[in-house]
């Protein structure tokens, strides 16, 4: 799906369509934000298979408020709508490309799973 500006009107259509869905969550304000772009729209552009979603803090205040967003950039993960990676701050484009392949690796129903499997 590439690279799309993600407001609260369309995320749960995109989080229940899409496998993983990488959410950047920044303001136009911030430089460490500004400094992450490149890196995140180059991975955009080189996964296409994977919705890469930024989500303006500034204009989408109920959505940061909904995940707590505390610090900029935030970088949160979904997979199949599973909150499976959540840190602030940005990642080099290698620590990037590992986190992605990790993200694609896991396998979210067999984590669920043994996760419940421990509980019962």
């Amino acid at each position: 799906m590439a690279l799309i500006n993600l407001t609260g009107d369309a995320f749960n259509a995109t989080v229940d369509t899409d496998d993983i869905v990488i959410l950047d969550f920044w303001a136009n304000w911030c430089g460490p934000c500004k400094m992450f772009g490149p890196t995140f729209e180059a991975a955009a552009e080189k996964h296409p298979d994977i919705t890469f979603a930024k989500i303006d803090t500034e204009a989408e205040q109920d959505l940061a408020a909904h995940f707590n967003i505390r610090s900029i950039p935030t970088l949160m993960v979904l997979k199949k709508r599973t909150l499976v990676f959540n840190q602030a701050g940005s990642m080099s484009p290698a620590q990037f490309e590992q986190l992605i392949a990790a993200v694609r690796e896991l396998d979210v129903d067999a984590e669920l799973a043994r996760q419940e499997a421990g509980q019962a």
